[in-house]
């Protein structure tokens, strides 16, 4: 990555590890935009925890004039989780014709959950001859890792797996869209009822480009996309996640009850004409003192093997895989392409 010109569009918890792990990789921050008071005028190397670098955040509303006259290689986006959140920074970095790679769980596979934004970002990029991504933990450890098991395994039957998490590592957008501080009445009506619906209903709102799926709708997605299984039933199932004791969240800045929801389990089931099952879980909520990261996936079948990782440090995982992608988004065909397409996950130096 060495001369690699990068943009950081977002100055939060993840961007500290992104622009970081570019600058160690030889790569150079020339330019970052936030929407925060609070962060805006500092210095990215005060944000790295590096020296001074001389390189300002500004406000994000002179994105499309900062990455027009700064003309980066590739800008790394990590501010929301859904799509629809993303529009404009991502159209500006299409329109600009500049390369981009956000961690955007939703932007993993949008395909199957907001079509029509997806296609026109995918335009916009081909026009001005630039590529847009999403990338993160999921790409080694729901993805690249889970397919690599499928391609030693004979005959596949189906691949099941269970992912958890800490909220507080990643902001309060992110804990809020998970439920995080909810009553159980308040859990069901924000986010529970969202699912409630009929395949017919779901496709209409995914149509629409207001449904909010689960990290894992994006990861079967991603999944079938690469192992070549046609999907033909998906259905997710979000269910609250409680504590028998308080906890303090200072990401939403609250105590989090006893009784109230601290996150919550989505359950992804997808049925593919190949006859191949994916059920995959997502377990993301304002972790107790006795809890931590796991990650669990079975790919069943002849013969069946279970990958297990305990204790990975997400957080700086999700930062690595998006920087050792910058390449492979540079290289990239023009449009929205996910990383699916990309080939396999490789550090970089």
């Amino acid at each position: 990555m060495k001369g690699t010109r990068i943009f950081q569009y977002g100055c939060g918890k993840m961007s500290i590890y992104t622009m970081r792990f570019a600058v160690e990789n030889g790569a150079e921050i020339v330019g970052a935009v936030d929407v925060n008071p609070d962060v805006i005028g500092k210095d990215v190397g005060e944000i790295m925890g590096i020296a001074p670098t001389g390189v300002l955040v500004e406000d994000a509303s002179k994105a499309e004039e900062l990455l027009t006259s700064l003309k980066p290689d590739c800008a790394i986006v990590t501010t929301m989780s859904l799509l629809e959140d993303l529009r404009v920074p991502l159209l500006t970095c299409a329109k600009c014709g500049v390369n981009a790679i956000t961690t955007c769980e939703e932007a993993f596979y949008p395909m199957n959950s907001n079509p029509n934004l997806t296609k026109e970002i995918d335009r916009v990029a081909k026009e001005n001859n630039c590529t847009i991504t999403g990338s993160g933990y999921q790409d080694a450890f729901w993805g690249n890792l889970i397919t690599t098991l499928a391609g030693a395994t004979h005959k596949i039957t189906k691949i099941k797996g269970s992912s958890s998490y800490n909220v507080e590592d990643y902001g309060i957008a992110l804990a809020e869209a998970h439920g995080a501080g909810l009553t159980k009445e308040e859990f069901e009506e924000k986010i529970a009822s969202a699912d409630e619906i009929s395949d017919e209903e779901r496709q209409a709102v995914i149509e629409s480009g207001k449904y909010a799926p689960s990290y894992m709708w994006n990861v079967n997605g991603w999944l079938c996309d690469k192992l070549g299984l046609t999907v033909t039933h998906q259905t997710q199932k979000c269910v609250p996640q409680f504590n028998d004791y308080d906890i303090e969240s200072s990401t939403l800045g609250m105590t989090v009850k006893a009784g109230m929801a601290t996150g919550m389990s989505a359950v992804v089931t997808t049925e593919t004409k190949e006859g191949i099952t994916l059920e995959t879980e997502c377990i993301g909520k304002v972790y107790n003192k006795d809890e931590f990261d796991r990650n669990e996936w079975t790919v069943y079948g002849n013969p069946d093997t279970t990958l297990v990782i305990e204790k990975p440090n997400t957080v700086e995982l999700t930062c690595a895989s998006i920087v050792n992608r910058v390449p492979d988004v540079i290289k990239a065909e023009p449009g929205f392409v996910p990383t699916s397409r990309m080939g396999e996950l490789k550090n970089v130096r």
